[in-house]
């Protein structure tokens, strides 16, 4: 009995010496419905996802992630370590936030109006006034707001906005008058110089490692396709362009703000080259569907989103798109691995993800 006991303790001793901390003590996440997981279950939003078939494939069911499954920021907090996925900002509270929030919002964008057809939405600098709260509780756990800022200054930021700002703003000339007030390249300007001022409120409050996510080739999502690609399965040209303009000018962005402050590590993760490579060569993936929705209505089941209890596709591991704009679980692990560590120069710049977290 006494050696199956030492044994027992040994086997303990063990597991509590191989599970290493996180390479990061917080993680904290901006963005839109492509990592949202739950902050907008209590909104009066159309943008929801707290009901099956969402989260058919997720161990905790629906949450509020739209998805089948784990979103790419999911992904990201396993690769660095952490033993749970981080919470949203709706029901994080006390000593959870220390592990990182996330703020994200469906329907969100960089622009306040972006999205408001769609109901309530927590935009970019809605979510950044909801982080400056977690901040102030922080420095109260911490003692002071030096503390607070040493701490933070050593946590991951992903932010990922911007694909609402054309799908449900400049590309909606039916709601929004974006399109005739600016070209593609004006318009693009006019995000960067918004996007810019909230980073640097983002690094005023203690901000230092930060991935921006570029934004992915919505005009390959099956709703694109089922509204303007006549065969429903050429990408839409225009709105990927424009999205390309915005990219550009986002990595560009990253030098500028490396160059004016010193102690800050901003990086850009190409989510499009990430996902052109997915719809390119969907075999090497084991994709084989990479035009329509797994879960859906109409024309490429792009349509609408994923309705209540609407009974999605089986091989679902074989799909690229989970409903009419977002990725299935299947996508959002390679493009959460290849951001943490790039598999291609092309993937990151100036580093990676797992780079970022070591500095």
């Amino acid at each position: 009995m006494m050696e199956y006991t030492m044994v027992v303790v040994l086997v303990l001793v063990m597991a509590n010496l191989t599970r290493a901390d996180p390479q990061v003590p917080c993680y904290f996440i901006f963005g839109d419905s492509l990592v949202d997981n739950g902050n907008n279950n209590q909104l009066s939003s159309l943008a929801r996802a707290n009901y099956l078939p969402y989260g058919i494939d997720f161990s905790y069911g629906p949450t509020g992630r739209f998805c089948n499954g784990k979103t790419t920021v999911d992904v990201i907090a396993e690769l660095l370590g952490f033993d749970d996925y981080i919470p949203p900002y709706a029901t994080a509270s006390g000593e959870a936030i220390m592990k990182g929030v996330n703020y994200a919002s469906a329907a969100a964008g960089i622009r306040p109006e972006t999205g408001q057809q769609l109901g309530e939405r927590i935009s970019f600098s809605g979510q950044l006034q909801n982080y400056q709260n977690t901040v102030s509780q922080m420095a109260n756990i911490l003692g002071d707001d030096d503390a607070a800022a040493n701490y933070l200054s050593r946590c991951l930021y992903t932010v990922g906005l911007g694909s609402n700002d054309y799908l449900n703003n400049y590309f909606m000339p039916e709601f929004y008058s974006t399109a005739s007030q600016f070209t593609p390249e004006e318009y693009a300007d006019e995000l960067i110089k918004q996007y810019s001022q909230g980073l640097r409120t983002l690094y005023d409050q203690g901000a230092r490692k930060v991935a921006l996510m570029g934004v992915g080739q919505i005009g390959c999502s099956p709703n694109e396709l089922a509204q303007q690609s006549a065969d429903g399965v050429t990408c839409v040209q225009n709105i990927n362009d424009a999205c390309q303009i915005f990219n550009n000018k986002l990595r560009s962005l990253v030098d500028q703000i490396n160059n004016n402050f010193p102690d800050a590590h901003f990086i850009y993760v190409n989510s499009y080259g990430i996902f052109q490579n997915l719809i390119q060569r969907p075999a090497a993936f084991g994709l084989r569907v990479t035009n329509a929705g797994c879960c859906g209505i109409g024309r490429n089941n792009g349509q609408i989103t994923c309705l209540p209890l609407l009974t999605p596709c089986q091989n679902r591991d074989q799909y690229l798109f989970w409903d009419a704009f977002h990725p299935t679980e299947a996508a959002n692990v390679v493009v959460g691995k290849r951001a943490y560590r790039a598999e291609s120069p092309s993937d990151a710049y100036p580093m990676d993800i797992c780079q970022l977290a070591q500095l």
